[in-house]
């Protein structure tokens, strides 16, 4: 009787510590948040949208994280793939370098793809010569948007790979298919939630780049300026435009975090 006490206590009183960690928590993460919804009027939201800054950042960020996206799924697909089912001399330091952007900075990583591809860099140099230049363009954008990018989708793509029965492929080799129509008729739909998944987190990621984008890719209106870089240059001198950029890419983002939960969970329920 008195142990069922006890245990009926500490029960109790780890329910009101979750909860109040929980609520702190949540509070601690809303309240900036909410924060910049109060700070602007619905009206001022509105007049914001017609801003020139705001419409080029929002069309120019749209336009190159879909863009990086795109590349992130044809490159990495095949590369999870492969790191998924194949063992080959040095994966598992492939595995680390393609996790690598994950941790750097992001003022190297943006160092690191001017020294690259820049005027001067290792590459950049060889495609100067040839009167083209990638640095402050934005082309340069969407490269550094797929450095910093490209592992969330790959180590999605991966896992949703590994987890998948080998029994399915061996089904479709025993059936006489090849090994490229089943990887698209046959795998492919069996992992598409993962890599959806995957894809939309490596967008919110490239949606969000600040970093590596101002270092490589400079802070040029219409060119090179996507929200995040519009955001640093607006809180200078209209901080409603900064506001209203920050709201949109709040409610993207949650909209893409609900979106992958909503794809995961639609996964693993099968």
């Amino acid at each position: 009787m008195g142990r069922r006490y006890f245990q009926g206590k500490n029960s109790l009183f780890l329910t009101i510590g979750a909860g109040v960690l929980i609520t702190l928590l949540v509070v601690f993460i809303i309240t900036p948040i909410l924060g910049l919804f109060f700070r602007i009027t619905f009206e001022q939201f509105l007049a914001s949208l017609s801003d020139l800054v705001v419409w080029n950042a929002l069309i120019l960020s749209l336009v190159t994280a879909s863009i990086s996206t795109l590349v992130i799924i044809l490159v990495g697909t095949p590369v999870a793939w492969i790191n998924a089912r194949h063992q080959y001399p040095g994966r598992e330091i492939v595995d680390t370098l393609i996790d690598l952007p994950l941790v750097l900075p992001p003022t190297v990583a943006g160092l690191a793809l001017l020294l690259a591809f820049g005027r001067m860099g290792l590459i950049g140099s060889i495609f100067y010569d040839y009167g083209i230049s990638i640095a402050f363009t934005t082309l340069a954008v969407i490269i550094a948007q797929i450095f910093v990018s490209i592992p969330f989708y790959i180590r999605q793509a991966r896992a949703s790979f590994e987890q998948l029965d080998p029994m399915y492929e061996h089904a479709a080799k025993s059936l006489g298919s090849p090994a490229v129509p089943t990887f698209f008729t046959v795998i492919l739909p069996l992992v598409k939630a993962g890599l959806i998944g995957g894809a939309i987190m490596s967008f919110a990621r490239a949606l969000g780049e600040f970093g590596a984008t101002i270092m490589f890719a400079g802070n040029f209106q219409g060119r090179t300026q996507t929200m995040p870089l519009a955001i640093y240059t607006a809180m200078q001198g209209d901080l409603t435009a900064a506001i209203t950029l920050s709201v949109i890419l709040i409610i993207i983002s949650f909209l893409i975090i609900a979106l992958v939960k909503f794809k995961l969970r639609g996964y693993t329920e099968r």
